[in-house]
This record gives C-alpha cells, sequence and structure tokens, in this order.
C-alpha cells in the first residue's frame, strides 16, 4: 500500500515545498495600479522565481486596448528574476501590461496590471 501526503498536508506541516512554488510578478515599475508623470522608456517585471527566457514575454495595450509595438521581453542572465520590456514613447492615457512567463520549475503563470501616465 503506498502513502501520498497531499500538496496541502505539505503546506501545513512547515516542510519545504518548492515543487509546488510558480513565478509569480512581485512589483513592476511603473507600479501595478499606479499613476506617473513622465512615460516609461521601458518596463520592468520583477518576480518571485527564476525564469526561462525563451517562454517568457510580455505585451503592452495603449488607451483604445490596441497592441503597441515593443522591443522583445528580455531577461538578464545575471539577473533571470527581472524582465524587461523596451517601450516606445507613450502618450498620456491608460496602458495594460500582459505576461506569461515559465519559471526554472516548469511552471507557467499570468497575468496583467494597468497603469496611466499623466503628466
Amino acid at each position: 500500500m503506498k502513502c501520498r501526503i497531499a500538496p496541502l498536508a505539505l503546506l501545513a506541516s512547515g516542510l519545504p515545498v518548492a515543487a509546488l512554488a510558480h513565478a509569480f510578478l512581485d512589483h513592476a515599475v511603473p507600479a501595478v495600479g499606479s499613476t506617473v508623470a513622465t512615460a516609461p522608456q521601458q518596463i520592468e517585471l520583477f518576480y518571485t522565481q527564476q525564469l526561462e527566457p525563451a517562454f517568457s514575454g510580455a505585451e503592452l495595450s495603449g488607451p483604445e486596448g490596441q497592441v503597441i509595438t515593443t522591443g522583445p521581453a528580455t531577461i538578464d542572465p545575471q539577473n533571470p528574476m527581472e524582465m524587461v520590456l523596451k517601450v516606445p514613447a507613450l502618450a498620456p492615457g491608460h496602458y495594460k501590461v500582459r505576461w506569461h512567463v515559465l519559471s526554472v520549475d516548469t511552471h507557467r503563470t499570468e497575468g496583467g496590471f494597468g497603469f496611466d501616465i499623466r503628466p
């Protein structure tokens, strides 16, 4: 007879459960839900785990919902928990960032957030 321990039981036990972890957005620049006075030249996304660059990315949409052409999302090998998205000159308005990542432990996560530019 095999004994199986449910993942929630592991969490409750206080034992390390790294295998259950995912890369979640920790914070971003511009900050999630923020209003900035000047348009950013790049969007920086910081995650809770290291990312797999080949399977991670982000997309920016503008005030009218249109996708904005950006540079590719990059992950610095020296800081694999940060993704950078270079953006063109942005006009005032509300912007949305959608992201998807694959962490080095092979878990996929995705999400999004908005920010406003108001000079």
